[in-house]
């Protein structure tokens, strides 16, 4: 198991995904676009600001239900209800997310799947856990027996989706298969366990990608952004895999964004 602080961690998360199937759907309401927060992001994020403040004084939290500025680190990165979409039509997944960023970096990260029972945490040079048993990331070395994930933006109209359909429609028709769950940091924890070999998405926020990432990359996975650069929980996209696949989910990224350019 990792350090004490990704144990106090996943106990603090799993105690906002207990509030979240108490309280279940109600005060539903539209935030942007095709965007929903409900009564429990609601007060699954008061509970993690208030266990938080507790656990680490002084470190701010940063929630996506909050206005909360992005200052120096260290900071808590936390999404109260990762899936809500899901959760608010009774689709059963979603999870609960939080990420200590800290000067170096992601230290500690967990993501807690309520409705599986299932905790993933990682802290950095330690390795990646689900359920206190250490994970990896798969060996898959080709497209063909791949099994990838994306997701979509919530900002989408019928006359302008906003974002391309090109990659998707390449891996349609050579992957094994494409998932689209609604939860980022669940999609980067199963490429972190091998349940998925690689999962891509732009639109994303701080919150919905931090811990998931840091469960990735201590799992042997790979993580970039989807243009190759060096990762960035600020910029909003990713490109995540097993490791051997990446350059070649890479490389028809890069195809379709050279097109567009």
């Amino acid at each position: 198991m990792t350090n004490a602080l990704a144990g106090e961690l996943s106990a603090i998360c799993a105690g906002a995904g207990r509030l979240v199937l108490a309280r279940g759907v109600s005060g539903r309401a539209r935030k942007a676009g095709h965007e929903v927060v409900t009564d429990a992001d609601l007060q699954s994020e008061i509970l993690l600001r208030k266990e938080l403040s507790q656990l680490t004084p002084g470190v701010p939290v940063i929630g996506e239900e909050g206005n909360d500025p992005v200052g120096e680190p260290p900071y808590w990165l936390v999404d109260p209800l990762d899936g809500t979409t899901n959760f608010a039509h009774g689709y059963p997944v979603f999870s609960i997310s939080a990420a200590l960023y800290g000067t170096a970096g992601l230290e500690t990260g967990c993501v807690h799947d309520p409705v599986r029972g299932e905790t993933f945490v990682a802290s950095r040079g330690e390795g990646a856990f689900l359920n206190g048993a250490r994970i990896s990331s798969s060996a898959t070395s080709e497209i063909g027996q791949a099994l990838l994930a994306t997701g979509f933006p919530y900002a989408r109209r019928p006359a302008d989706l906003g974002f391309d359909l090109s990659p998707l429609l390449y891996f349609l028709g050579r992957a094994q298969g494409i998932r689209r769950s609604g939860s980022a940091a669940l999609d980067l924890s199963y490429v972190a366990c091998g349940r998925l070999d690689g999962y891509w998405e732009q639109h994303l926020r701080p919150w919905d990608m931090a811990a998931g990432a840091l469960m990735l990359t201590e799992a042997g996975g790979r993580l970039t952004g989807i243009d190759g650069q060096p990762f960035d929980v600020r910029k909003g996209q990713l490109m995540a895999s097993n490791g051997p696949l990446h350059e070649r989910l890479l490389e028809v990224v890069r195809r379709w964004r050279s097109t567009r350019s």
